[in-house]
């Protein structure tokens, strides 16, 4: 396709009867683009991501996919083309990992023997793709924190979608998880929209950063450009300093 795969136009959202959280969002999403959203606590970086993948309406403003308002697509048909990955995990412990991973296929479900096999296939991939194929026939609730997070991640990938959306993706996850988990992300050829705590990794992982400060958009673009020292200050109030002297920058922060 020509246009973005995802675009947000004037968005607005609050909760009912109170006041708005996100107010005039704006940005378009390039097939196999990939972008980090921060922002302090309370910004409205998950409030977003909600609205992106379809779980609450907009108050206004749209969501386009693949050129249609999200909302007139049906929830089956969002689900084939955009899979999230959210930081609240299951509770129904009695699923082994292999089984949270293959919800993933629901929305392709069709009842053949041959879309069977398929998932089947699918499913086995995913859990190999992220490290996971000795732990699939575990039940869920006694994994790790990180183990579960990737199980999530898998089963999105489950889903074959165009578009991923990461809440962040990270917690739980050690330092070489991290790592391996952003570089798996990159590599996949989707659109990956995820929201990141860590600037270094933002920077480091992401085409281009949106920065939202108080439920607006303060800064988007690539990251040597949208995390400056004064659009992190203004965002995190801290003062802020970045040495870009290295082949990644690094950040330091000063109250």
């Amino acid at each position: 396709m020509t246009g973005p795969i995802l675009e947000a136009r004037n968005l607005c959202w609050g909760p009912p009867r109170r006041p708005d959280i996100l107010t005039d969002i704006s940005f378009a999403m390039a097939e196999g683009e990939v972008m980090a959203i921060c922002g302090a606590n309370g910004a409205g970086k998950s409030s977003l991501l909600r609205l992106l993948y379809r779980y609450v309406p907009p108050r206004s403003g749209t969501v386009s996919l693949m050129g249609r308002d999200l909302w007139l697509h049906t929830a089956r048909e969002t689900a084939r083309t955009v899979a999230a990955v959210l930081q609240e995990q299951p509770t129904d412990f009695a699923l082994t990992a292999r089984q949270i991973v293959a919800l993933g296929r629901l929305p392709h479900r069709a009842g053949f023997a041959s879309a069977a096999l398929r998932d089947t296939e699918v499913v086995s991939a995913a859990l190999e793709r992220l490290d996971l194929a000795r732990f699939a026939d575990m039940p869920f609730g006694t994994l790790s924190g990180g183990e579960k997070q990737r199980v999530m991640v898998a089963r999105a990938l489950a889903q074959e979608p165009r578009v991923l959306i990461l809440d962040e993706p990270t917690n739980h996850l050690d330092i070489r998880h991290q790592l391996e988990l952003l570089a798996l992300l990159r590599g996949l050829g989707l659109t990956v929209i995820c929201t990141l705590h860590d600037l270094t990794l933002a920077a480091q992982f992401a085409d281009r950063v949106l920065v939202l400060a108080d439920g607006r958009v303060l800064s988007d673009g690539p990251p040597d450009l949208a995390l400056s020292e004064h659009h992190i200050a203004t965002a995190f109030n801290v003062t802020a300093r970045v040495d870009r002297s290295g082949p990644a920058p690094r950040f330091s922060f000063h109250l």
